[in-house]
């Protein structure tokens, strides 16, 4: 059975803070410039996973005033909108009945990719589903791009376009550590304990705790945590938080220390709790955005990624208004 501590995930995956704010402010900018250059951001995909900047049109004619009027997304509105697109991912992952493994699989693709890219160079929408068939594939559980993209109609020719690109992006390191057997690993132990102790009564509360903590999980998952943090304590954050719900099972503080004890090398039990409270803060400054709130980052990300076909969207609408306007007059 594969190993974390000799993975790809653990000796490349795995970031600072500050690594994270440096990569995302790096994809930012470059994709600023390239607006600056070009007048758009979208790159062209070829389905061999080769891409190129497209050159805006406008009557064949894009001038550099116009390049200048154009507005690139900030940081926090590249994030806001990521945030949305990984709420989007569970949804789809739910609305398939995906296992939990998918889901997180995915979302951990899709983050990983937008550590290389800006959300101005390949529009989240298509790379989310891209990386939600790759898991699938990577994962075991077939599904085809034709099935992936009729179920919430969209096209799969751009799912399979966008394929080569997204395993480029992951550096073709497809084996990912969600936290779920680590959480299982976890609750078993538990289990053990509580019968040795003959405290069988306590049975249908653990599987009450475990639910609890399954849903803590999948909030962890839509946060940077899992660029953070290892797998393992992720799990352990969200059996933390889910045994508030239930404090008279376990002390969770002496548990702790019994799993510290075991590895090697072993952790402080303080160093532990300093990790498991900076997943809950990310927890807890977890947002779910709503279509009403990227609304108008959609339309400038739009903008930014095809400038052309929002010039010809502004001029049907003109257009339209100015019917309107007649038939009033009428």
């Amino acid at each position: 059975m594969a190993d974390f501590m000799t993975s790809t995930h653990r000796a490349k995956w795995i970031f600072s803070h500050q690594d994270l704010k440096e990569k995302y402010k790096e994809a930012n900018k470059r994709a600023k410039q390239t607006l600056e250059k070009y007048g758009a951001t979208r790159m062209e995909v070829d389905a061999n996973g080769s891409f190129s900047n497209i050159e805006a049109q406008n009557d064949n004619v894009v001038s550099t005033e116009k390049h200048s009027r154009l507005k690139a997304l900030k940081p926090e509105e590249e994030q806001l909108l990521r945030a949305f697109y990984e709420f989007k991912i569970q949804d789809v992952c739910d609305a398939f009945k995906f296992p939990r493994k998918i889901q997180a699989t995915a979302l951990i693709y899709f983050k990983r990719f937008y550590l290389q890219w800006s959300v101005m160079e390949h529009h989240p929408k298509n790379i989310m589903l891209t990386c939600i068939y790759a898991a699938c594939k990577s994962e075991e559980n077939h599904v085809s791009a034709e099935e992936l993209g009729k179920g919430i109609e969209q096209d799969h020719q751009m799912i399979l376009n966008n394929e080569m690109l997204v395993l480029q992006s992951l550096e073709f390191d497809l084996i990912v550590y969600a936290p779920y057997r680590a959480l299982e690993g976890f609750v078993n132990d538990i289990e053990e304990l509580l019968y040795a102790n003959a405290k069988l009564e306590h049975q249908e509360l653990l599987k009450r705790v475990h639910e609890l903590a399954k849903l803590e999980v999948d909030k962890i998952m839509r946060t940077e945590a899992p660029l953070l943090f290892p797998p393992g304590q992720l799990a352990l954050a969200a059996l933390r938080r889910s045994l508030g719900e239930a404090p008279e099972l376990i002390e969770f503080e002496r548990y702790l220390r019994g799993v510290l004890s075991k590895q090697k090398p072993s952790h402080a039990v303080s160093e532990m709790n300093a990790r498991l409270n900076s997943i809950d803060m990310l927890i807890n400054k977890l947002e779910t955005p709503t279509s009403k709130d990227v609304k108008h980052i959609d339309r400038k990300l739009k903008s930014c990624l095809d400038p052309s076909s929002h010039e010809k969207s502004r001029k049907r609408k003109h257009r339209s208004k100015e019917t309107s306007t007649e038939m009033h007059v009428v």
